[in-house]
């Protein structure tokens, strides 16, 4: 059967001195599988962009700010992770240049500047507990994971860098 995942785009936001990070705190719909949770900003990928600019388009619809820096600090194989077990190839980003002012909240939650030492106190898929140290760590070099999942829980995971 061949692997036909929804991409999409996961970015982190940091505030200029570097402390924050901008989330999405998940409690605007009843119906969404992510809420009460915090996660970053980002989402599908559109025909005729490419992930770089689908994670502008995101950031800028989501928060309202212009990326003006960002990397790209991996990859995530997410199989069936989504509400009706589809995969998901997420690209994860560290956006460490933005210009604006980030709105409040948007349809998906409010949006709260988070102390990156305290990120992991927040309700967040299990999964991210795991990845998230990937994102903000000072090798340079992306990561690329594979976290399955089944019946909303992570089965295992592994990544390596190149």
């Amino acid at each position: 059967m061949p692997y036909t995942p929804i991409v999409a785009t996961l970015g982190y936001v940091l505030s200029p001195d570097r402390a924050r990070v901008l989330m999405i705190h998940r409690n605007a719909r009843a119906d969404d599988q992510h809420l009460g949770k915090y996660n970053g900003l980002g989402g599908k990928m559109e025909p005729g962009e490419d992930i770089a600019a689908c994670m502008r388009r995101e950031i800028r619809e989501e928060a309202g700010i212009e990326c003006e820096a960002m990397r790209l600090r991996g990859t995530l194989n997410w199989p069936g992770f989504g509400k009706h077990g589809e995969d998901w190839l997420g690209f994860v980003f560290l956006i460490d240049g933005f210009s604006g002012e980030p709105h409040a909240g948007n349809h998906e939650g409010t949006l709260e500047w988070v102390p990156r030492d305290r990120l992991m106190e927040l309700p967040m898929w299990e999964g991210d507990r795991h990845f998230l140290p990937l994102v903000f760590d000072a090798d340079p070099r992306p990561f690329h994971g594979v976290m399955p999942y089944r019946d909303g829980r992570m089965q295992s995971w592994s990544y390596t860098r190149l």
